[in-house]
């Protein structure tokens, strides 16, 4: 004899089926999340790679020498690695022999004495490495006791920022609109899974259900799906991370615990928000149809 088909359940939700898409979408925008994290870390490497030279009066001694480092390391607009301030002394001798080596020629047998001075290089930090903050820096230390001359290449570091503020606009643009894409495409899911629940939806009208009565369920299992899926869209970023930082070890000198925190946050925080609008909208539009354009 024939086995019996099971038959499908008049108005079943497809849970899955909106986990997963939820999923995806968010996956999409926390890749690109990760784009714009990493983008950040390369711009704020680049910036506290940019050297202010700080030259110093001729002969000065040891313990003055030790006190103007001790001074500069206390600035607030010096970077600092691993609680370091990235402030480095050059001697002349060593300016000398770098010199030599990049121009092959030895200066000082012909001049007879080394012109160079001695000089502390800073690494400032990123949010100083702009023309306003530069040059109100160098007038800074200009006044330094012991100070010669502070100089830095103005032109690269205009020429850095401009690069690097046009990339952020341009990354921020296909931002604003992936957004937008993957919210109206959270919102098709969760009106075409409600769509299941449109007759249910009317049989609780005409028990005499309350809007709010009828709506709660459908916003609370939206919510718990959009935090879902939210959840598993910052699993899957993690492991794909760690799997890239496992291939390409350098990558995690663009490591950034607290602000993939921050986007995990906000993965959740958006596949939440955007089921409880999406759920609200849907069962308000199928609530407020009549039986002919139910079906």
């Amino acid at each position: 004899m024939k086995q019996p088909t099971r038959k499908k359940k008049l108005g079943s939700y497809p849970h899955l089926m909106v986990v997963f898409s939820i999923t995806l979408a968010l996956l999409v925008i926390g890749l690109f999340g990760l784009l714009l994290i990493h983008a950040h870390k390369v711009s704020t490497l680049v910036k506290e790679n940019l050297e202010m030279q700080v030259y110093l009066e001729r002969n000065l001694p040891e313990t003055q020498l030790l006190r103007l480092q001790q001074d500069l390391g206390r600035k607030p607009y010096v970077a600092r690695k691993n609680g370091e301030p990235q402030v480095r002394f050059l001697s002349k001798e060593e300016g000398a022999r770098q010199l030599i080596d990049q121009t092959g020629e030895d200066f000082q047998q012909f001049l007879g004495d080394n012109p160079l001075r001695d000089a502390y290089l800073l690494n400032l930090s990123a949010d100083y490495a702009d023309t306003k903050n530069l040059a109100r820096i160098r007038q800074e230390l200009s006044q330094e006791p012991g100070v010669f001359e502070v100089e830095y290449v103005e032109s690269l570091i205009t020429s850095v920022n401009k690069n690097l503020r046009n990339v952020s606009l341009v990354l921020i643009g296909f931002a604003a609109i992936l957004t937008f894409v993957v919210v109206v495409l959270i919102n098709n899911t969760i009106k075409l899974a409600l769509f299941s629940q449109r007759f249910l939806i009317r049989s609780m009208q005409l028990v005499g259900a309350t809007p709010g009565f009828i709506q709660w369920p459908f916003l609370r299992r939206a919510m718990w799906q959009g935090l879902a899926s939210g959840l598993l869209a910052s699993l899957l970023l993690a492991a794909l991370l760690q799997y890239a930082y496992l291939q390409l070890a350098e990558l995690r000198l663009l490591e950034d615990d607290r602000l993939f925190a921050a986007l995990a946050v906000l993965l959740v925080a958006l596949g939440t928000g955007i089921g409880f609008l999406s759920s609200w909208r849907a069962v308000r539009k199928y609530s407020g149809m009549s039986l002919d354009e139910l079906y």
